[in-house]
């Protein structure tokens, strides 16, 4: 299987490993926060490894999207949408940080 865009989608194919990277959680966030947070540094509740959520290995396979921990490979973050409700579980982060600029 090889990297590109699905004209339908948007979203990119899943590279070799089976995953994407986190930046496929831009679009689906964005419908929920006012801010990037493919920027945001979270933390893992398993094994305590801190990077961008842009890092985080995403997999399509599951109904949503699922993040696991580049490092442990523990789930960090799920989101399932379905037309008027949208699922968001962050029980695997223990600190999300988030830049939101100066003022």
């Amino acid at each position: 299987m090889t990297a590109g865009t699905p004209a339908d989608t948007g979203i990119p194919r899943d590279a070799e490993g089976g995953y994407i990277d986190g930046n496929a959680l831009a679009g689906p966030l964005a419908e929920l926060f006012a801010v990037d947070l493919t920027a945001a540094t979270s933390q893992c509740a398993h094994c305590s490894n801190t990077g961008p959520v842009a890092s985080l290995h995403v997999y399509r396979q599951a109904p949503g999207l699922v993040a696991r921990c580049q490092q442990c490979g523990q789930v960090m973050l799920r989101l399932v949408r379905a037309p008027e409700t949208v699922w968001l579980d962050m029980s695997g982060i223990t600190v999300l940080s988030i830049p939101v600029g100066a003022d």
